[in-house]
């Protein structure tokens, strides 16, 4: 398999324990659970994640969609999983987003407000977003973005998925850049090295 110098992923207690630990009783809150959520989720890239409208966020078929604008301009659309939909919804409802719905999702927060403003939340910003909420969670891993990223695909993964349909849902042209996301193996190394028993 290829190696590389890959971003650290959360373990399923670390992604909890990060998104238990926000206060969604602020609009920040909200953002930043919707934001985090969909990383996880939907294997979204930062920059897709950032770049979405609040229509970007539709009902198909009763059912909660995204649609991501990637690299090379391609629209990738997918079904949302039952807790980012409750997350997308909550923040979309809760900030009063539907009647802007063509403004940006992920919006900053305007200063001495605690509300959103009309800005879209830059890559750096959710970068420093998710470096205060894994410290506020107690996380010593040096975690960022695509960390969420790796972090939904290794757990799909370990989960019985395949590596096809997990390269589908990245919006991957190929599973070799897949496999470049998942840390099954790390388990594999880290059970064989507990073996030595002194």
């Amino acid at each position: 398999t290829a190696r590389s110098d890959r971003c650290p992923s959360c373990s399923f207690r670390g992604r909890s324990e990060i998104l238990d630990t926000i206060d969604v009783a602020t609009h920040a809150g909200l953002r930043d659970r919707a934001l985090i959520g969909l990383m996880v989720y939907s294997f979204a890239r930062i920059g897709a994640a950032v770049a979405m409208t609040v229509d970007d966020a539709f009902v198909q078929n009763r059912r909660l969609w995204v649609r991501l604008h990637e690299k090379g301009g391609k629209r990738h659309e997918m079904p949302c999983h039952h807790n980012l939909e409750e997350y997308l919804l909550a923040y979309i409802d809760g900030c009063g987003l539907r009647e802007r719905a063509r403004g940006p999702l992920f919006r900053t927060i305007a200063r001495g407000t605690k509300r959103l403003s009309d800005a879209p939340l830059a890559q750096a910003n959710a970068f420093l977003m998710v470096r205060r909420r894994a410290t506020a969670a107690g996380i010593g891993t040096a975690i960022g973005n695509h960390s969420f990223r790796a972090t939904g695909i290794t757990t799909y993964l370990k989960n019985g998925g395949t590596l096809e349909t997990a390269a589908t849902m990245a919006n991957h042209s190929s599973t070799r850049t897949t496999q470049l996301y998942h840390r099954r193996s790390d388990d594999v190394t880290l059970d064989e090295v507990e073996r030595v028993l002194i």
